[in-house]
């Protein structure tokens, strides 16, 4: 089981509505163009489906992805430099880690893994030098924003 990392005191504020209302659009524009040529601060879009770990409906979003290897990739649960985690986080640590993701036309089911000490340093690197808006991110709130590594999810091996 993901452990949730603690919320800050100070940070920017996004209302949850406001995604709401973006969110939708974005989610269709990406799957009507594959997620090719939509591109934020430089970085691709793809689309993160998880289950909420209260309410058990899906949710799509939107989000910046970093590659980290052949089918691995890298978000920041950012929420903008909130004192909060974004949904999405907070339904892969709380619920299940399994997600769907789809990435310039293509899904998979992926697992997530919320990376910790010198892994999370390495990859906020590479994620700074790509895209420097999240150290702006960072700098507005006092919690360590948390970086989460997705990958196919393994098939279990069914012997018979």
């Amino acid at each position: 089981m993901l452990k949730l990392s603690p919320h800050g005191t100070r940070g920017a504020s996004i209302p949850r509505w406001f995604l709401k209302v973006v969110n939708g659009p974005v989610v269709a524009l990406v799957r009507l163009v594959r997620g090719r040529w939509l591109r934020i601060a430089g970085q691709p879009l793809l689309l993160l489906s998880t289950t909420g770990w209260k309410s058990g409906r899906p949710h799509t979003v939107p989000l910046l992805w970093f590659p980290d290897g052949p089918e691995r990739w890298l978000e920041v649960a950012s929420y903008g430099g909130s004192a909060t985690h974004p949904a999405w986080y907070v339904n892969l640590v709380k619920g299940s880690p399994t997600a769907g993701l789809e990435v310039q036309g293509r899904r998979w089911t992926v697992t997530a893994e919320v990376l910790v000490g010198a892994q999370r340093e390495a990859a906020w690197a590479r994620i700074i030098a790509a895209a420097p808006l999240y150290d702006g991110y960072q700098a507005k709130t006092d919690r360590e924003i948390p970086v989460v590594r997705l990958q196919p999810a393994r098939q279990p091996l069914h012997l018979l």
